[in-house]
């Protein structure tokens, strides 16, 4: 697959993130050494520029001689390097490598082309530098980092290779690799940029299309397993009030429900109308469809985007300094994806507490026969109500905050890679009660026999059934709740929904 940095698609990112081998345009290159040159041209005029021949923040007025430049950078990358925390999961690590090459490759940063072919040649070996989670504010862009994955290159850190992490230059000697000696603006070109923040907010993204699309699933099986109206999804309904993602929501659980026969078993009873978790699936995930879409379309933005400081223009040698690694764009991003996943695992939670309680559904108790001796899905359910309010404590905006550093140079942050890393936890969360739900849901279903619902859900339903049988009795049920979640987690469950609201 080629990449063409400022056209990288969400698509391509999406491949990327799931391990796909990629290589940069040739334009990508000939970019770098035009703007590479621009640099020695700058170096060599004599000039003062930020970062090319200053100190950094508050030290930005220092001039640094010219024979101390390679240790300025060398310098930087270390003394950055001050993350804690658990490392970031490898696919995020990866993708955000991936983001910091493409960034480069635009041509507008400085760096020869030798930064990042090393750059690439640790993600085609798989060996990913150990970046501690915690210690960016979003801004000057993600600095402790991605100074860790600067480290790496210069052989210092640690690094994950076939199952082991070892001391960076011992990776490096292993693969055959010299460590890097940066030259003139490559350090301060390598952790300035917004790309951790983007990699965890795609990586929350990209985990969110799958809950959100195994969501809809379990909301469609909800509503057959309650008997459900299919009145709410009337496409007359949507389109008079005509958002988007409410008209798709709709179209897509009338296409899920269509040709059920628990559906047409009722369908001349008099029930009017469903509790709103049932019947007001396309106004709430809708709305939370719209927020999605609007993220990614803001993080394959960012994904291309220059992201460093200064900006190197190299047609007329200029290095302009500015603030491009202000991660405000991502951080609203990742904090509407929270919000929109909050609601996600809100309204499931609430449809699997309305079938367990046989005054709302007509079903047995808990979703169990035998109730009182057995208690069924009554704690399966509490679990839900847990990771819901868990989800609601977490989902307050780290966007609104802001704190200063730098001595007070860098006085407003945009606190974007808390708010991506809120937002995956919330994604994570969400799935364990999307995963209740469908289990919850398929027992309900079973009630119903010998009726069938959709043969579109009826998939869904022997899906589950292969790996968690009927709940006849109490029995250890952690695990089964934990395998429903990894398939939400996975997309094992969304059948063609993902790909039919997330076209590529």
């Amino acid at each position: 697959m080629m990449l063409t940095p400022s056209a990288v698609t969400l698509a391509q990112l999406r491949a990327v993130w799931s391990g796909a081998r990629f290589s940069l345009s040739a334009p990508a290159w000939s970019a770098l050494d035009d703007a590479a040159e621009s640099i020695a041209r700058i170096t060599a005029s004599g000039r003062t520029v930020y970062g090319v021949n200053t100190g950094f923040g508050l030290l930005a007025q220092t001039r640094i001689a010219d024979d101390r430049l390679l240790d300025l950078q060398r310098n930087l990358i270390l003394s950055h390097s001050c993350g804690l925390g658990e490392p970031l999961d490898a696919p995020v690590v990866r993708l955000a490598i991936i983001l910091k090459a493409i960034g480069l490759a635009r041509g507008h940063s400085g760096v020869r082309r030798v930064v990042v072919e090393r750059l690439l040649a640790l993600v085609e070996a798989d060996a990913l530098p150990v970046v501690p989670a915690q210690g960016s504010v979003g801004a000057s862009g993600d600095l402790a980092p991605l100074a860790h994955i600067g480290a790496a290159l210069i052989g210092e850190g640690r690094i994950a290779l076939a199952g082991e992490t070892l001391p960076a230059a011992d990776a490096l000697a292993r693969l055959g690799i010299a460590p890097l000696v940066l030259g003139p603006k490559e350090g301060l070109a390598l952790i300035n940029g917004t790309q951790v923040s983007t990699a965890i907010a795609l990586d929350a993204l990209f985990i969110a299309e799958r809950v959100f699309a195994s969501a809809l699933i379990g909301g469609a099986l909800s509503v057959d397993a309650l008997k459900g109206s299919l009145a709410a999804f009337d496409p007359r309904l949507h389109e008079a009030r005509g958002q988007p993602g409410q008209i798709a929501v709709a179209a897509t659980l009338r296409r899920l429900l269509e040709g059920s026969a628990i559906n047409q078993s009722h369908a001349n009873c008099e029930k009017v109308q469903d509790p709103y978790s049932f019947r007001c699936q396309p106004q709430v995930m809708g709305a939370s469809l719209d927020l999605i879409r609007h993220v990614a379309q803001t993080l394959e933005i960012e994904a291309n985007a220059v992201t460093d400081n200064p900006v190197v223009f190299p047609d007329a040698d200029e290095a302009v300094s500015g603030g491009n690694f202000h991660a405000q764009p991502v951080a609203f991003a990742a904090d509407m994806l929270a919000m929109a996943l909050c609601e996600i695992g809100s309204i499931s939670e609430r449809r699997t507490a309305v079938l367990v309680d046989p005054k709302m559904s007509g079903l047995p108790a808990f979703l169990v026969k035998d109730s009182g001796v057995n208690s069924g899905f009554m704690i399966a359910q509490v679990t839900a109500a847990a990771l819901v309010s868990e989800n609601k404590s977490l989902a307050f905006p780290a966007s609104v905050d802001s704190i200063p550093t730098s001595a007070g140079q860098e006085d407003h942050v945009s606190m974007a890679t808390a708010a991506a890393r809120k937002a995956r936890t919330i994604a994570d969360n969400a799935a364990g009660v999307i995963g209740i739900e469908l289990l919850a849901a398929t027992q309900g279903i079973d009630f119903h026999a010998p009726l069938l619902t959709s043969p579109t859900l009826d998939v869904v339903v022997a899906e589950i059934r292969r790996s968690v049988p009927h709940y006849a009795s109490d029995r250890f049920l952690a695990d089964e709740l934990n395998w429903a979640k990894q398939r939400v987690l996975l997309g094992d469950l969304a059948g063609d929904v993902s790909t039919e609201l997330f076209p590529s």
